[in-house]
């Protein structure tokens, strides 16, 4: 093991594997200053802002394996006590683009599209920005959490005098603050990455850490604070209290960290979904809503009854289908693998044989989209519950769940002052059933939620 860096080796980087991906796995730990992908070798340098942060990291993967779109990856320290700009320039691999993906740290003041079009519209014409906010993922928050305290000093560069805006009400921000920003031409993206990169919107604060996206091309659909399309002044502003479906590919795709899961092409269209090879023994709608609704909301959902083991499942959108049909396909339900396609009936008729839940309390997408969407993964050995109450034992956990099968570990955390826990089962399989028995179940008063978890052990 080579001595502690802040610069992190990682090898086994596939192809599939971006620059996205990477941050996501280290910026829980700290600020990332420099990214380096070594595509020739796959692999990849990152260096941290100090060589604490880099400690942290390896020593929480020294104990959980870190795992990228399905692939391991491994980390050690560098050799390279800091990266220099040598260095950057030779394990570059990816091709400038016209739209750049920017993160903001120490964002001690709210970003907004107009602030964001100041800042990068002198280095050459934006046509299109999409803002959003991007969870830390399930791994860190198990361990540390998302919000990170605001650190005003370090930083003295400027870039503009802008009327300076009232701070934000509360010294901890919620980690990954991110924007998407389409030029006219890519010289000019790349200028503006030459010129912003690493630093401040305004004094000590609000730092720019500017990556070339991979998407070719930004579709808004709304003019307002969180997106603008500069090229087609006529778009609505999204209504009030209407919650974000992330209903084009752009926004879905940030939601995403830039990218969607390999597979998912994000223009599905088709809302209903036909499972079939059901456990008809032991399902119902209400077990299936469970289930199904990790992906999206639900507007209905229809057993078939001349047809047992098949039923009918309405999504909000067709990407929350598309994510349905691409997660669970294959899963297994009771016993049963189950099939995941698309129907041919584009939505289902309201009866007496349907169960509605367009309005449920229950459906996870009517706030913080973007979040549940990064939470979205096919069903794994362990499962998270959240709004726990404030007293519970992990004894009583156990109790709930010991029915549906081998529990191999647990563990019961706080998270910004909040009860939740982890419990690994034996199999996928066990893990699934007790996500469809007990989500939305009663646990001493309140009503607990339940979704799969990304860490690979606890």
């Amino acid at each position: 093991m080579a001595e502690p860096s802040k610069v992190i080796h990682v090898r086994n980087v596939g192809h599939e594997i971006s620059e996205n991906d990477l941050l996501q796995l280290f910026q829980p730990f700290g600020v990332i200053t420099k990214l380096v992908m070594l595509r020739a070798k796959n692999q990849a340098l990152v260096q941290m802002q100090d060589v604490a942060s880099a400690v942290n990291s390896l020593q929480f993967y020294a104990n959980v394996q870190p795992s990228i779109r399905g692939r391991n990856v491994y980390v050690q320290f560098s050799s390279h006590q800091e990266l220099t700009s040598m260095d950057q320039n030779q394990g570059r691999g990816d091709e400038p683009n016209r739209i750049l993906l920017v993160t903001i740290h120490h964002m001690m003041y709210p970003i907004t599209v107009d602030v964001l079009y100041q800042v990068f519209s002198p280095h050459g014409s934006v046509e299109k920005i999409v803002t959003f906010q991007k969870s830390a993922g399930a791994l860190a928050q198990a361990i540390k959490g998302i919000w990170y305290h605001v650190d005003s000093g370090g930083f003295n560069r400027k870039l503009h005098n802008p009327l300076v805006p009232t701070p934000l009400t509360t010294h901890y921000l919620p980690w990954g603050f991110q924007a998407l920003i389409q030029y006219q031409s890519r010289q000019h993206a790349v200028v503006a990455r030459s010129t912003l990169q690493g630093r401040n919107i305004y004094d000590g604060c609000c730092q720019l850490d500017i990556q070339f996206s991979n998407l070719d091309e930004l579709q808004v659909n709304y003019n307002n604070d969180r997106s603008r399309d500069f090229t087609n002044p006529n778009l609505p502003t999204e209504q009030k209290g209407r919650p974000s479906q992330m209903a084009n590919a752009a926004a879905i795709a940030a939601a995403f960290g830039g990218g969607l899961p390999p597979g998912v092409t994000g223009t599905n269209d088709r809302c209903t979904i036909l499972v079939s090879n059901l456990n008809p023994d032991r399902i119902d709608e209400d077990k299936l809503f469970n289930l199904f609704s990790i992906y999206g909301n639900i507007v209905r959902i229809k057993l078939l009854r001349n047809k047992p083991d098949h039923a009918l499942i309405q999504m909000g959108d067709g990407f929350q289908a598309e994510l349905a049909v691409h997660f669970l396909k294959g899963a297994t339900l009771f016993g049963k693998r189950l099939e995941v396609n698309f129907s041919k009936h584009p939505n289902i008729t309201p009866g007496a044989d349907t169960h509605e839940y367009a309005n449920s309390n229950l459906n996870r997408f009517n706030r913080n989209a973007a979040k549940n969407y990064r939470y979205c993964c096919s069903p794994t050995k362990i499962i998270h519950l959240s709004t726990l109450p404030q007293d519970v034992t992990e004894d009583e956990i156990l109790n709930l769940l010991e029915e549906h099968g081998t529990i191999v570990n647990s563990k019961v955390f706080e998270m910004n002052g909040k009860k939740q826990a982890l419990v690994q089962f034996e199999t996928e399989e066990l893990a699934t059933d007790a996500l469809v028995c007990k989500h939305a179940s009663s646990l001493s008063g309140s009503v607990i939620r339940i979704s799969f978890s990304q860490l690979q052990n606890i």
